[in-house]
């Protein structure tokens, strides 16, 4: 059965990441797209990576490929134009295409496993009936190396309000909506009553 399943979402995989490049439609593109990160983390779940597998499906599907499709859905953009410049690119991408192909193979060519890669795969650190993967991971993140993971997320928080702070800009020429200045307003001066007799305008 899980021979049977690995070649399911194998498959589904490779036909869900070839009609991604070759769709037409932007739109069916991108589900593709999805279908594609749905199966491989079926291929995690199976490898026994279900922290990995369920990273997948909420940042890359829920997220990425989500805002992906409005992306795409809203924005009207041009697919026939891009479509013409992209002629143009053809040679330089099919060369590009080759060397990668090249060194995918170089690497495939020199590709060996480490010793006592059996010895580790069949007592995996720790044991699966002591503590589930996730949990094992978990445990290491907010125990081991506490003090490093919040460390590196204190330098990812500077690192965006330093980019917030370099690239905001205050213009001069434009009017901006002061929301504290109309809520302290004073109603009895900001309204006047005129006594308008008949006949007369104001």
């Amino acid at each position: 059965m899980a021979a049977v399943t690995f070649y399911i979402f194998a498959l589904s995989a490779l036909a869900g990441g070839l009609l991604t490049v070759i769709a037409r439609n932007p739109v069916h593109s991108v589900l593709w797209l999805i279908l594609c990160f749905l199966s491989s983390a079926g291929l995690f779940v199976l490898l026994g990576a279900e922290f990995v597998a369920m990273l997948l499906i909420i940042v890359y599907v829920g997220a990425v490929a989500v805002l992906f499709l409005f992306v795409v859905m809203m924005l009207d953009v041009d697919f026939a134009a891009l479509k013409a410049e992209m002629a143009r690119y053809v040679p330089v991408a099919g060369l590009i295409g080759i060397v990668l192909l090249m060194q995918l193979s170089l690497a495939y060519g020199a590709w060996e496993f480490s010793e006592g890669i059996d010895q580790r795969l069949g007592n995996p650190m720790p044991p699966l009936d002591e503590a589930h993967n996730t949990q094992a991971l978990g445990l290491i993140l907010y125990d081991r190396y506490f003090l490093v993971f919040q460390l590196s997320g204190l330098i990812l928080l500077v690192a965006m309000v330093g980019a917030i702070v370099l690239t905001l800009r205050h213009r001069q020429d434009i009017k901006r909506q002061n929301v504290l200045a109309q809520m302290y307003r004073d109603p009895a001066k900001a309204m006047e009553l005129k006594d308008v007799k008949p006949g007369q305008g104001l």
